[in-house]
């Protein structure tokens, strides 16, 4: 599953390798597109580790908005942030700092690669952190 706003869209899972991109898909958020085909949303489970062709940059948000901040880190690890709130975006990353920012906030067009999946579950703890947010239909 991907961010609520992307559940209308193709999409399919993330796999080890994978080269994906930041897309606007049209819908109200940005999320990974395929590189076999930019229509195609790749979900991502959080725990999955990404790493960047070069820094990452987002939108800021407040007083100056249209000024874009770059962050010092190259690798992230996907997260699921605001999970209790059925209308939020979700899919979010985390960096080396610990700093977490929402995927919707990244700009457009950044290459990332998956380099790893995140382990099977071993016990219902680990279970519920990969958990995807549900969703109202």
């Amino acid at each position: 599953m991907c961010d609520y706003s992307l559940q209308s869209v193709k999409s399919r899972p993330a796999k080890v390798g994978d080269k994906l991109t930041t897309r606007n898909f049209g819908t109200g958020t940005r999320g990974f597109a395929a590189s076999e085909d930019a229509n195609v949303a790749v979900c991502v489970l959080p725990g999955t580790e990404l790493s960047f062709s070069s820094e990452v940059t987002r939108q800021t948000t407040g007083l100056l908005p249209w000024r874009n901040k770059v962050m010092k880190h190259t690798t992230a690890i996907f997260r699921q942030v605001n999970k209790q709130r059925l209308v939020a975006h979700h899919d979010a990353l985390e960096f080396a700092d610990g700093q977490i920012v929402l995927l919707t906030l990244l700009a457009e067009g950044q290459q990332a690669t998956v380099l790893q999946l995140p382990a099977q579950p071993k016990c219902a703890d680990d279970l519920e952190k990969q958990k995807r947010a549900a969703y109202v239909g």
